[in-house]
């Protein structure tokens, strides 16, 4: 039966205490790749232990507060941010370069593909103007050719929102590189051209290492954490095997002396390009039910992308402190969500009606009905707050109220718009579905 739920207490804050130590990566390569060759065969392996996926044995807890630093008058530096071209990920470049130059920070953006195609016609690239006039540069191009697109540019600092997969590079490389003849590019393009494109993050940090590069950054995912019986996720946690942002930190961390790696979860914000809040206003405007997978009391983490621009930006500006740690890049507080929900209601003044669903008894795929996991996905930023003396801002109640301002002035409220997966669950559960 459909249920009217009026708000209560929706947000969450763990305790300061902790019961894991804080993230780094041992200097000793504990993921390897190797190669072997031959006159007759070429092979790669890649090898995983234990003691990279868990977290350290050892404690640094107590060595932490030494490591506290404040971001005052820091040494201006020139930075390049390397963006992808699509995903939620790529309004974190946009508010990261603008809060750079805010900073006095030189800044030029790299965004993957071409300024002329479709997609920057849409949010957050349409947008880019705001970082030129701001004294930043834009360039479009391909990270295969990252040296020719910037014409022998020279970085202090090089953010890389794009790379994402080791494990198809290896993948690509253990089905193609044993042919010798895979080799001869002119008599298969069409491999080639596939084993660049799964390769393209590692050209942004070789590029970067014999650049002479002081600092690399790198935009991992909290989605690389195995599932828990003790939430939240903190670094340090073990992560998944085979999740192929794993594979990119550990290159990372053996190739450059100054690094960190940045795990984002979901995001609000101006110029985001992928559905957050604006799932549930879709619905609430429309006074449909809102179908949550599951009882609704799943905790997740939803950060205003102004905290991930501001945890990068002083990282850059407090490079020995962040230099070899794994940061969670999400805000201090879970919401569950039904309170997603209802928050969001709450920003558009208007009722909400919630249902809860379980998706295998329906037949739907919950990946595709709802924007968020169906379990419990909450991360903390302890490493954050210990290293770099970050703090969060953001605040959901009222950044919602701002991101509904945004929605009904973009008139996404009176859009035409399908909600068939929506009416499935409506029709297994009896629930009139509004025309």
């Amino acid at each position: 039966m459909a249920t009217l739920h009026s708000s209560s207490s929706l947000l969450f804050t763990s305790p300061t205490s902790t019961h894991r130590p804080p993230p780094s990566l041992s200097p000793t390569p504990r993921l390897s790749l190797s190669s072997s060759t031959s006159t007759s065969t070429h092979s790669i392996s890649l090898s995983i232990s234990p003691s990279f996926l868990a977290h350290p044995k050892t404690s640094r807890r107590n060595s932490l507060s030494s490591f506290r630093v404040r971001a005052g008058a820091a040494e201006k530096k020139k930075v390049l941010i390397v963006n992808t071209n699509s995903g939620g990920h790529a309004v974190i470049g946009f508010y990261f370069a603008k809060e750079l130059l805010g900073s006095g920070h030189e800044v030029t953006i790299m965004t993957v593909g071409e300024e002329t195609s479709d997609k920057m016609k849409k949010p957050p690239f349409n947008r880019f103007s705001e970082i030129v006039s701001a004294g930043g540069k834009t360039v479009w191009g391909d990270p295969v050719e990252i040296g020719k697109v910037l014409d022998g540019a020279e970085f202090d600092v090089v953010l890389d929102n794009n790379g994402k997969d080791l494990d198809a590079v290896r993948f690509c490389l253990l089905i193609c590189v044993n042919d010798i003849s895979f080799l001869n590019v002119q008599r298969n393009q069409s491999k080639f051209k596939l084993l660049i494109l799964l390769m393209d993050w590692r050209p942004v940090a070789d590029w970067a290492k014999s650049g002479g590069v002081k600092q690399f950054l790198f935009i991992s995912s909290a989605g690389i954490y195995k599932a828990t019986e003790e939430p939240p996720h903190v670094e340090g946690d073990v992560v998944k095997a085979d999740a192929g942002h794993v594979g990119v930190e550990k290159y990372i961390s053996d190739i450059f002396s100054s690094w960190a790696s940045f795990r984002p979860q979901y995001m609000i914000g101006s110029g985001n390009n992928k559905d957050c809040e604006e799932w549930f206003f879709d619905r609430i405007v429309r006074g449909r039910p809102v179908p949550i997978p599951g009882s609704g009391m799943q905790l997740t983490n939803i950060s205003h992308v102004r905290d991930l621009s501001s945890m990068l930006t002083l990282a850059i500006e407090n490079s020995s402190a962040a230099s070899g740690n794994i940061f969670n890049c999400v805000s201090d507080r879970a919401v569950t969500l039904d309170g997603m929900a209802k928050l969001c209601a709450k920003a558009a003044g208007l009722p909400v009606e919630i249902l809860h669903y379980d998706p295998k008894a329906i037949g739907v795929d919950a990946k595709k009905a709802f924007p968020f996991r169906n379990m419990h996905f909450y991360a903390e930023p302890r490493a954050a707050k210990d290293i770099l003396g970050w703090q969060a801002s953001t605040n959901l109640p009222e950044d919602l109220k701002e991101r509904y301002e945004e929605y009904v002035k973009i008139g996404r409220d009176k859009k035409p718009m399908k909600f068939e997966i929506d009416d499935k669950i409506l029709e297994s559960l009896k629930v009139p579905v509004a025309v």
